[in-house]
């Protein structure tokens, strides 16, 4: 072996960001992934076993990021991918940092409008208004924030109780 210094950028346990679940399992409210973006599901009914042998699954389901209605239809028996979501609260300062006691500062979130495709949703347009309203006031809010496949978003305030 070399002396040789290595530097690693970021380190990753190789972890998938989703794990298989049979399309029968999938209810309301449920996660999945649909066209390679996280979803919730909104409605899934089942039809009946047809005369090759599979019932189906006909699922809808809204991107938790975009909001971006999607739909699927697939044999009962197969598997599909379901994200881990994560959501996390941050404390919103008066300066406007995020704040967590465990992790420290974080600095790398936009406010919900700025998206990166389509346009924002009225619930996106209210969520940074009370952003915005909180940092002009000088007021401490909580933020939370909704992480999965690789992306974070904003995606709800709540008042700090005092």
């Amino acid at each position: 072996m070399s002396d040789e210094d290595h530097t690693f950028e970021s380190t990753d346990a190789g972890a998938s960001a989703t794990y298989p679940q049979q399309a029968g399992e999938i209810r309301k409210g449920s996660y999945l992934m649909i066209k390679g973006r996280p979803c919730k599901c909104i409605e899934v009914s089942t039809s009946k076993t047809g005369k090759h042998g599979h019932a189906k699954a006909h699922i809808v389901a809204l991107d938790i990021f975009s909001g971006k209605k999607y739909e699927d239809l697939c044999p009962t028996s197969h598997n599909l991918d379901v994200p881990f979501v994560k959501r996390t609260e941050y404390l919103l300062t008066a300066d406007g940092t995020l704040a967590r006691a465990c992790d420290g500062h974080k600095d790398d979130l936009n406010l919900p409008t700025v998206v990166k495709v389509g346009e924002p949703t009225d619930r996106d347009k209210k969520v940074t208004a009370e952003i915005l309203e909180s940092v002009e006031k000088g007021t401490t809010i909580f933020v939370i924030v909704q992480a999965a496949s690789g992306e974070e978003k904003i995606i709800q305030t709540k008042t700090t109780s005092g």
